[in-house]
């Protein structure tokens, strides 16, 4: 009887005191209540708490002083169950995978949002062999920068009935291709910035009081102009290629960039690659009816031997594009509230973009000159070696290098 009251005391201490203890203080609480109870008191309290007896007998060796933590640890180095992203290796990409086709967002933002709910993603993964609960799953969302978001009314018009059967077919021929080795690109021209003493957006730490000083007016400076920043993302290696053009942003210029990524970046990287797959807007300079866009493509093609092979978002559909949120909107908080006094300041801020995920961005400085209108004739496009997919031919499409 007496052994049951004494049980019955514990039990209430516990859980009294038990919510107010970080993990060392139930350790320590579990192995002074063991010893103070004498005989038969490890198994007692490890029933009581469920604190495993191993736990409770290195609390009783801190209490006497055999061993002692590090100030500020509540557990040896190593300790503790592992976390799920290091016990799953391949949990976090199975759900970056489960909500890439699915991400939307304000290709601005740093933040990423998604529409499928956290039961039905952790369902998915637990179908696919994953232990993972919906907590564990917003969790690992948070750390991507996902977070669930309210619609705003932004768009207009209404969107092309295979606008999802695109994203599925772009996400599954990327995927293919990265299983293959081979380097899948996604670009873009971000908005032109005008080189100057001007303000930029956003907000920068100063001492109190004393601001940058910039120009009322924004009236663009001649002899700096304006640069055209043209994104190349690497979507398997996460580095990115920035060419800073003083010019037009033409497809001369866009397929310059690409070429010069590859030979900087590209093609150390993949010395084996025979095939290149870009994504892109259906607009700009790079859009899926721009004949001079082909045109330069197919030049890249011979140039290299590679075969090019492009897939388009559809139409308003632009900030899906990859780019657009792992790049462009990293550089933009990289210089927020910094004036993009000349060109040497922009390409320095480029390059030293970074981000959790670890993206490597390199950038150069490109002066020559892309005039605008230059026409491409019938007979020039019939000379392409240029082979639509089956599958919206228009947005799909293969250029091979010319025999």
């Amino acid at each position: 009887m007496l052994d049951m009251e004494k049980a019955e005391r514990m039990r209430i201490r516990h859980k009294t005191i038990w919510p107010h203890l970080d993990e060392k203080g139930r350790r320590l609480w579990a192995a002074s209540e063991a010893q103070a109870h004498g005989r038969g008191g490890l198994k007692l309290v490890h029933e009581i708490t469920g604190i495993s007896r191993s736990v409770i007998i290195a609390g009783r060796k801190e209490l006497s002083g055999e061993f002692s933590l590090a100030e500020g640890r509540i557990r040896r180095t190593g300790a503790g169950r592992k976390s799920l992203k290091k016990k799953d290796k391949s949990l976090l990409d199975a759900l970056k995978y489960l909500v890439e086709t699915g991400t939307m967002g304000d290709p601005e933002s740093p933040l990423l949002w998604t529409t499928q709910s956290l039961r039905k993603l952790a369902a998915t993964l637990q179908a696919n062999g994953h232990k993972v609960g919906h907590v564990t799953v917003g969790t690992l969302l948070a750390e991507q920068g996902y977070s669930l978001q309210g619609n705003k009314k932004t768009l207009e018009g209404t969107s092309h009935p295979d606008r999802d059967a695109q994203f599925q077919f772009i996400a599954a021929r990327t995927k293919s291709n990265q299983e293959e080795g081979q380097p899948v690109i996604s670009v873009d021209t971000k908005k032109k910035e005008i080189v100057g003493l001007y303000k930029n957006g956003g907000k920068a730490y100063r001492p109190k009081g004393d601001p940058v000083k910039v120009k009322v007016h924004d009236f663009m400076d001649k002899e700096l102009g304006k640069v055209a920043p043209y994104g190349v993302y690497d979507l398997t290696s996460n580095e990115a290629w920035v060419n800073v053009g003083t010019d037009h942003d033409t497809s001369v210029f866009a397929v310059e960039s690409i070429r010069r990524w590859w030979y900087v970046m590209g093609r150390e990287r993949y010395p084996d690659a025979k095939r290149l797959m870009i994504t892109a807007d259906s607009g700009g300079s790079n859009g899926a009816r721009v004949r001079l866009w082909k045109v330069e493509l197919q030049k890249f093609a011979n140039e290299t031997g590679l075969e090019i092979f492009v897939s388009h978002f559809p139409p308003g559909t632009s900030k899906w594009n990859k780019i657009e949120h792992r790049l462009f909107s990293a550089i933009s908080l990289n210089w927020r509230g910094r004036p993009l006094v000349s060109h040497e300041v922009i390409v320095s801020l480029i390059e030293n973009t970074t981000t959790r995920t670890g993206i490597k961005v390199r950038a150069s400085l490109d002066m020559n000159q892309y005039p605008n209108g230059i026409k491409v004739a019938d007979a020039e496009m019939k000379s392409l070696c240029y082979h639509p997919d089956s599958f919206h031919g228009e947005w799909n499409y293969f250029i091979k290098k010319n025999e």
